[in-house]
């Protein structure tokens, strides 16, 4: 029994609620000798999981709840890499990262516009990532473009990559960047720039790839050959759409990390600030792309009228030829008896030189016109 005259809380005695109490604390901030706190195997969903400290990879730690507490421990911090995970697969790693519910809702959902967003002391950065399909020709069906996502969670001992879709695979940027302790010294954000700096580079390679089906497009449009190509056109046109509506509005999110001063320190914000330089370059590109689709669209439209108004007048030039024709033999087929050619013995040799006459004279005057 309690001691008379002890402070209850809820009808219990204080004592009472120790455990309790030490068992949400320890969920929020679990501890080395945590019995409430079990590992946590990894899944396919889960691709990597690693502890880096002072710019160097410690040994590999499959549960990433010790992997963060070695991270806080060793003042590191833990990059967990993790592809199309379920609702209940991602609530685990936020319930250890103490990630917000609306952040757990953005991770398992894709076709996210690229942004920055704070949820308490975490970061959501999301980017979409894109890959060059190569075709052997462009037809109306061709797809030129594929887009997937990566979402990037910052924390103070942490950072979580979140990817959607085949684009954008992450298993390189992590190679490359373990190469680099100077950069990974900077703690979860120097992950946040390589996986960005990727990304705009894998933009560059998609926009070269646009660029040479533009070249193609452009051949094919104003080639002897005519053929119907305003198909192969707007099918080129939504892809390069699908791909500006990934690429443009990273724009934002890149100008505020590199402007603001209060987010990360000034020697990452440099390495932003370079990406941010190369997205531009990017977005100019597809800006001109779309300009000139558009002017090869107006130069085939207008093509295809000038070839309707050739044809026209052909028809018309060939049109006018029949009828000089039917007018000389519908004057000799009435039937009359008073016609002075009738009863004269050349008379219907001399018609049908008349005849092929005007017709020769038509034809050679719409030759010199240029309408045949």
């Amino acid at each position: 029994m309690a001691e008379r005259g002890a402070w209850r809380i809820a009808g219990r005695p204080v004592g009472a609620w120790a455990e309790p109490m030490r068992r949400v604390v320890s969920r929020i901030l679990p501890g080395d000798d945590d019995p409430a706190a079990p590992d946590i195997p990894a899944g396919e969903w889960l691709v990597d999981c690693a502890v880096y400290v002072d710019g160097r990879r410690l040994p590999n730690e499959p549960d990433f709840r010790a992997a963060l507490r070695t991270a806080a421990r060793e003042d590191g911090f833990v990059w967990l890499g993790v592809r199309d995970p379920t609702q209940a697969e991602f609530q685990q790693v936020a319930d250890v990262f103490g990630l917000h519910e609306l952040a757990v809702e953005e991770a398992v959902t894709a076709s996210h516009r690229p942004k920055i967003e704070r949820y308490g002391d975490v970061t959501l950065f999301v980017m979409r990532t894109t890959r060059y399909l190569d075709h052997p020709f462009l037809s109306e069906t061709s797809e030129v473009v594929e887009t997937g996502e990566v979402l990037v969670f910052i924390g103070d001992h942490f950072v979580i990559t979140v990817r959607h879709g085949a684009p954008g695979e992450l298993a390189t940027v992590r190679a490359d960047l373990e190469k680099r302790p100077d950069l990974l010294r900077f703690g979860p954000w120097s992950v946040a720039h390589a996986v960005s700096d990727r990304l705009v580079d894998s933009y560059l390679e998609v926009a070269h790839g646009f660029e040479a089906d533009l070249d193609v497009l452009e051949e094919h449009v104003f080639s002897q050959v005519t053929s119907d190509r305003i198909a192969h056109i707007y099918q080129l046109k939504r892809e390069l759409m699908e791909f500006k509506r990934a690429v443009a509005p990273l724009q934002r999110p890149l100008a505020a990390i590199v402007e603001d001063k209060d987010l990360l320190a000034k020697e990452i914000r440099r390495y932003f600030r370079d990406v941010n330089d190369t997205l531009l370059r990017v977005v100019e590109r597809v800006a001109s792309y779309d300009d000139l689709l558009n002017s090869i669209l107006q130069a085939h439209l207008a093509q295809v009228t000038v070839t309707q108004n050739n044809d026209m007048r052909k028809i018309a030039s060939w049109a006018a030829i029949a009828a000089a024709q039917t007018a000389i033999a519908g004057v000799y087929g009435m039937n009359f008896d008073y016609m002075p050619e009738l009863h004269w013995r050349y008379g219907y040799p001399v018609v049908f030189l008349l005849m092929v006459v005007s017709a020769y004279s038509l034809h050679r005057a719409f030759r010199r016109s240029g309408w045949l």
